[in-house]
């Protein structure tokens, strides 16, 4: 299911730019707040992304991106069982977002932007990743970009106990602010 999704994602960002002007790279970070199931076990999420874009009419740009995005783990509470003090590990979690992207710049130097696309799982733990987006807005100029977003993964693994297992799904999410620069 993934190597059809990115395939479809990746002829779909190719055939819009067959008839379409280039507009160029944009590099960028961002860092945001862990909200939903990400915010039990993480204290930041830091990313950063590379896209090309098309534009393919007036103030409509869309394309493809992708780039790196982590999750820190949150130092886990103290235990003390029998006089001994035990710590709990922080778990990272990291995926590498692959999606669709487009931005429309609504008033000149204003734009509304949305990624779409699927997060694979690189990180410590377990997971296999799953859907990814990223709705954002935020201001624009020729050579820059600085916005707010709210990014939502989708993440479900399965842990095999032999005589049974389980499967988890959840929802990693941030609300931050990022900026890109444009080539």
């Amino acid at each position: 299911m993934k190597k059809l999704f990115l395939t479809a994602a990746f002829a779909a960002i190719a055939m819009v730019g067959v008839n379409a002007q280039a507009t160029g790279v944009e590099a960028g970070a961002y860092v945001g707040i862990p909200v939903a199931d990400a915010s039990d076990g993480s204290s930041i999420n830091l990313g950063a992304t590379v896209g090309y874009y098309f534009e393919v009419i007036e103030g409509l740009k869309v394309g493809g991106i992708v780039g790196y995005d982590h999750f820190i783990g949150k130092s886990g509470d103290d235990v003390i069982i029998g006089g001994t003090t035990f710590s709990t590990d922080a778990v990272d979690y990291g995926f590498i977002p692959i999606a669709a992207s487009a931005k429309y710049n609504f008033v000149p130097n204003f734009f509304a932007g949305l990624d779409l696309g699927y997060a694979i799982y690189v990180g410590d733990g377990e997971g296999d990743g799953g859907f990814y987006f990223r709705p954002r807005a935020g201001y624009s100029t020729t050579s820059f970009d600085i916005y707010a977003f709210f990014k939502g993964i989708s993440n479900k693994y399965t842990t095999d106990y032999g005589i049974y297992s389980t499967s988890v799904s959840s929802t990693l999410g941030s609300v931050g602010v990022g900026a890109a620069y444009k080539f």
